[in-house]
């Protein structure tokens, strides 16, 4: 029975406020805003809208609630195509609330949040869910309920990719083994393999059991692993930064998504890449998310990605 998406998603929504300004404030001073929007956020969420753009089947699965930022998660969600139907809404859901303050002059971002009761309820976890994608993707915030999703997609045959950041809650190290294709920066990398060698890194993390690793360092591109063997490097692409909130959520959709198409793991970091760089010319998480023709353009136009790495 084929399967009724390509990619489903379990884990973190945001709504994100973002604000614009030349300089980062200083203590108790003024600064004017020169750009404000409201957007839709979040590592899984994102990821989907990415995968939604670049031509897959995608359905996201969290907890929610009835109020507006709920309501405007789920809006922005449909209206790009993915599908919310496993969502669990009740009185006690809610997405995180970020205020996004960006840093024109050094293009940085810093993050104030509240809420985030996301994780789905585990009963709504099950193998008849599972059953209808062909990739499972979760993050760290997906907590219990992404172990359980990870346990059933293996047991299923269903590859698993994840997102795990920084600081993740304790659940992590429980769901680490059960991941097909581990996405994480390099910060995380380094804590959990001992190393501060990108590829050493990479080679480590990923091992014989698991599909690959990818270990991302921003703006120099990735080192990624396949099966343990030897690390290769992908580089990124230089363009104009304006923003650079949701670059690596952006990154992990658009390389799920190429999974998801048929593409082979060096095809699919690449594409990766250039997705997160073209993200990062638009405010925001969402808006610069390219689409699969502009991605393809652009990384057919685009001949020296930038090589520096440490």
């Amino acid at each position: 029975m084929a399967a009724k998406w390509d990619l489903l998603g379990i884990g973190t929504a945001a709504v994100d406020d973002l604000l614009l300004v030349e300089k980062f404030p200083r203590p108790d001073s003024k600064v004017d805003i020169l750009e404000s929007n409201r957007q839709g956020g979040g590592q899984t969420a994102t990821a989907m809208v990415a995968a939604a753009r670049q031509g897959v089947k995608a359905a996201f699965c969290c907890h929610l609630g009835f109020d507006d930022l709920s309501l405007f998660t789920i809006h922005e969600l449909e209206k790009e195509g993915v599908d919310c139907s496993p969502c669990v809404q009740t009185e006690e859901g809610n997405p995180y609330h970020s205020i996004i303050i960006v840093d024109q002059s050094n293009q940085t971002r810093t993050i104030l949040h509240s809420g985030g009761n996301v994780c789905p309820p585990a009963d709504v976890i099950t193998p008849q869910l599972i059953s209808c994608t062909r990739y499972l993707f979760i993050d760290d915030n997906s907590r219990g309920s992404g172990i359980k999703a990870a346990h059933i997609a293996r047991s299923l045959g269903i590859p698993v990719i994840a997102d795990v950041e920084p600081d993740p809650p304790p659940e992590y190290l429980e769901m680490l083994p059960l991941i097909d294709h581990l996405v994480i920066g390099r910060e995380l990398a380094a804590t959990l393999s001992g190393t501060n060698s990108l590829p050493e890194m990479a080679t480590s993390l990923c091992g014989k059991d698991r599909a690959c690793c990818i270990v991302t360092a921003g703006e120099e591109g990735c080192w990624y692993s396949l099966r343990g063997e030897p690390a290769q490097y992908s580089p990124g692409f230089k363009v104009e930064v304006v923003d650079t909130t949701g670059c690596g959520d952006v990154f992990h959709g658009a390389f799920a998504a190429a999974l998801a198409r048929g593409d082979t793991v060096p095809q699919a970091v690449r594409l990766a890449n250039a997705s997160a760089a073209l993200k990062a010319t638009r405010l925001g998480g969402r808006l610069g998310i390219p689409n699969l023709v502009t991605l393809q353009r652009f990384v057919a136009e685009t001949t020296q990605p930038n090589s520096n790495m440490e």
